[in-house]
């Protein structure tokens, strides 16, 4: 049952082996050689035109053996580039709002879907014994601040007493000096005396007076410098005193500001009762359910702003120098809408799997119509460049594969040109990196090869 399926690919192969292969043999069979003049019509007339050009004589100076091919003249113009990315929508802003301390809801919730403003009340909770911890830290504060006057007014009085020694000082050392000069006085009568009694001529009662009075000069330089040494004792317990009222204060101080710190955490501990929303934006889920037990990093509400909304793409190393911060850029969602806005992020760091570079566009969405996670095909503005608008049918593939076009070079040879496809239009192909000026094989270029020689027919542009 399969032998006729066989049979029709058999033939079918035969006759194209024919017509490909043994073209010429073909027309001689069937009584049409290949110089004849007539022209061919119906659907194979540009490859039986093409290959009847082949062995055709010589007109109006074509060189012998030319291939008759239809061609344009296509000169460069300038064209806007793009480039374009697949990538999705982002919310601008999204952020899971949690609570900072435990306490239980008393607040009723709100619903995912609505609404919410920068500072709106989110999540109340109960503050329990908190109003008691801040009213202890006040009376902390005021205590620790009134004692802070009568420690300050020690520092005067300890330098009033450090004064009076320092000057009760002066005093007892001018004492020692007075009772040093009665000693000096007092050894100098001494010694006179004991001088006349070895020459028999004082009295042992004058020798004995003298020494009294040396004995007594001793005493009282003794007594000057014991009470120089009282003042300062005197002068050193001042000076710890004034010490100890400057500590004294330092601590006071000390006490102060631990007090303020104590009563700004009871504060800040009040305030965290109460959470709100950190912007503007969409409740993505309920807040936290009236009733339930919020611990430290527990979930109270999750919030997205749309507006503006980002699109989201990942630019090819190659193409991340075409694009700059502040372009322009459009961008067609998946279900059909356009919308336009400008680059804002472009990323200088490539992922390391895939070398490409995340692009970030800012678009109003005021209505909030555009969803978080929506596919987008992104056109990104690129600097525009030189470009030639061709048939899509002059695109041509060499025998490496390469996608280009073939021209009518010097001498009417055939030239392989490659190019870069830029755009497609319904008009046809921006295609770059051709000359200025081209001629454009539009018909019989895939009957012919480079270095071929060619009788064009020359069509406008435009047609």
């Amino acid at each position: 049952m399969r032998i006729l399926p066989i049979l029709i690919a058999i033939l079918v192969s035969g006759f194209l082996y024919l017509l490909v292969i043994e073209r010429d043999r073909l027309w001689e069979l069937v009584g049409r050689p290949g110089a004849a003049g007539g022209a061919e019509t119906g659907p194979e007339a540009p490859a039986a035109m093409a290959a009847a050009a082949s062995e055709a004589p010589e007109e109006d100076g074509a060189e012998a053996g030319a291939i008759r091919v239809v061609a344009i003249t296509s000169q460069a113009q300038p064209v806007d580039s793009a480039v374009v990315l697949r990538g999705r929508t982002e919310a601008a802003r999204q952020v899971e709002v949690r609570s900072e301390t435990s306490g239980q809801v008393v607040s009723d919730p709100l619903r995912k879907g609505a609404f919410v403003e920068a500072g709106e009340t989110l999540c109340v909770l109960d503050p329990g014994t908190r109003d008691s911890a801040l009213l202890e830290a006040q009376a902390r504060l005021t205590e620790a601040q009134a004692r802070l006057p009568e420690a300050e007014a020690r520092i005067p009085a300890a330098r009033a007493a450090l004064a009076e020694a320092t000057a009760r000082r002066s005093e007892g050392a001018a004492r020692v000096a007075e009772a040093q000069a009665r000693l000096r006085e007092a050894e100098i009568n001494l010694n006179a005396q004991r001088r006349l009694s070895e020459g028999g001529y004082a009295a042992d009662t004058q020798v004995a007076n003298a020494e009294a009075a040396f004995e007594s000069a001793q005493a009282g330089v003794t007594a000057a410098e014991a009470a120089i040494d009282g003042i300062e004792s005197q002068i050193s317990s001042a000076e710890a005193g004034i010490e100890g009222a400057i500590a004294a204060v330092e601590g006071v101080r000390a006490g102060i500001q631990s007090a303020e710190a104590a009563l700004a955490s009871a504060e800040a501990e009040i305030d965290r009762l109460t959470i709100t929303a950190p912007f503007s934006g969409l409740l993505e889920s309920d807040t936290a359910e009236l009733g339930a037990l919020l611990q430290p990093g527990g979930a109270c509400a999750t919030i997205i702003q749309l507006d503006p909304i980002k699109l989201v793409g990942f630019v090819p190393e190659l193409e991340v120098a075409r694009i700059e911060t502040g372009a322009r850029a459009g961008a067609r969602l998946a279900s059909g809408r356009e919308v336009a806005g400008e680059v804002t992020f472009l990323s200088r760091s490539s992922d390391e799997t895939t070398r490409t570079f995340r692009l970030e566009v800012s678009v109003p969405n005021a209505d909030m119509s555009i969803r978080d996670g929506e596919t987008a095909e992104i056109l990104v503005e690129a600097e525009g460049r030189e470009a030639h608008l061709l048939p899509q049918s002059a695109l041509t593939l060499d025998d490496e594969g390469q996608l280009g076009i073939r021209a009518v070079g010097a001498d009417s040879r055939v030239q392989f040109l490659p190019v870069t496809l830029i755009r497609d239009t319904v008009d046809g192909v921006w295609v770059g990196d051709l000359p200025e000026q081209v001629d454009v094989i539009v018909v019989g270029q895939e009957y012919v090869v480079e270095g071929v020689a060619v009788d064009p027919t020359w069509r406008e542009a435009a047609e």
